[in-house]
């Protein structure tokens, strides 16, 4: 068993919004410290084993686990990347446990292969916080908690908006033909990306061409593009896991003379994409270029802060914490969508909306007052 630190009980503070959080922690430096060793018994002590830098999502994820978990909130946060690469995941966890931090945070790349680590965790009285993808294991008291997104309820959402756009201009179920770039395989936000869209396009009759591997990055977006459009011809919605495939899916459909759009039975391509987090995928989504984004919300470090706080305090935590999530669209029509008996608005973006959410995702914004509505 590691030895506890002698600390007082943290309580959650208040903060200042926006601007003057900002101006505090890039004043003391909060935003940027990860924390080399666990160092003093005045701070809780955080180790936090994230995915990597893949994507613009993460990279806000990051930022929001800094901003949260930083001196000025009275920890100390040990980040190690793990370069999309699972065994390094385990190293780093491992370290954590002989390093005896307060508590382990883990983005894992993958759902599977766990039970081991995670037992060792357990066995040292370490509790572990799960963020952003799920793990798979036989037990679950091996972790104290989850939070992050419903990605088949993102996709649901997603999906619901193309049937109730092929409604509101009077296209045929048949006339749809899409085909999914993946994000990860095996991860959990590209398990319930594809099995939304896999049934939804069951239900509501739409062609689903084939699924082809993204990676969750622009680079392979755009190269698996030029292989789609070889493959098949008549693919009039593409349908990415994430934005940065969507920014290289663009970018190979202007590069092959495509014109992206509305009008699919037009001779157009759809473009529909999850994230919604880097201002390009906003001005495209204003552009017309995508059609539609389902908000994945990166902001789990305040989420993860109350927690601690709670558990600090000896309060109970959910098992499983789902955050809030927008769908967005500025095509006219669609006001809402009905998904199981439950509405759903749609989103539009403005240039004023567009700057508040720039706000949101930059360094500082993370406080207890924007946990609630992101």
């Amino acid at each position: 068993m590691r030895k506890k630190n002698n600390r007082p009980a943290i309580k959650p503070a208040k903060y200042l919004m926006y601007g003057l959080m900002a101006a505090s922690l890039l004043l003391s430096g909060c935003a940027n410290s990860d924390a080399e060793s666990p160092g003093s018994d005045d701070y809780v002590v955080v180790g936090f084993s994230q995915v990597g830098a893949e994507s613009d999502w993460r990279a806000a994820n990051t930022e929001s686990m800094k901003t949260a978990l930083c001196e000025e909130t009275g920890y100390k946060l040990i980040i190690e990347d793990a370069q999309q690469k699972q065994s390094n995941q385990i190293t780093a966890v491992r370290s954590f446990i002989q390093q005896g931090v307060d508590y382990i945070v883990i983005a894992p790349v993958t759902e599977v292969g766990w039970e081991t680590v995670l037992a060792e965790a357990k066995d040292a009285g370490i509790p572990v916080i799960i963020v952003d993808r799920m793990v798979s294991v036989n037990d679950y008291s091996l972790f104290k908690c989850w939070v992050g997104s419903d990605f088949k309820l993102e996709a649901l959402k997603v999906c619901e908006w193309l049937n109730s756009f092929a409604k509101t201009n009077h296209i045929d179920s048949r006339d749809i033909h899409i085909v999914n770039i993946q994000g990860t395989l095996g991860a959990s936000a590209q398990i319930g990306r594809t099995e939304g869209l896999r049934e939804s396009a069951t239900k509501n009759g739409w062609d689903l061409l084939g699924e082809v591997q993204g990676e969750f990055t622009k680079a392979k977006g755009y190269e698996v593009t030029f292989e789609i459009l070889d493959k098949y011809p008549n693919v009039n919605v593409i349908y990415c896991e994430n934005d940065n495939e969507a920014f290289g899916v663009l970018e190979a459909l202007e590069a092959s003379g495509k014109t992206v759009g509305s009008d699919i039975t037009g001779g157009e391509i759809m473009v529909l994409s999850f994230d919604g987090v880097k201002s390009d995928a906003m001005n495209l989504l204003m552009d017309g270029k995508i059609a539609c984004i389902g908000e994945c919300n990166p902001l789990h470090g305040p989420r993860v802060r109350a927690i601690i706080d709670s558990l600090e305090n000896n309060q109970p935590v959910d098992k499983l914490t789902y955050v809030d999530e927008e769908v967005f669209s500025t095509f006219e029509g669609i006001s809402n969508i009905d998904l199981n008996g439950k509405k759903y608005s749609i989103s539009s973006m403005d240039d004023e909306k567009l700057l508040e959410r720039q706000k949101l995702f930059s360094i500082g914004a993370y406080t207890n007052e924007t946990s609630d509505a992101y």
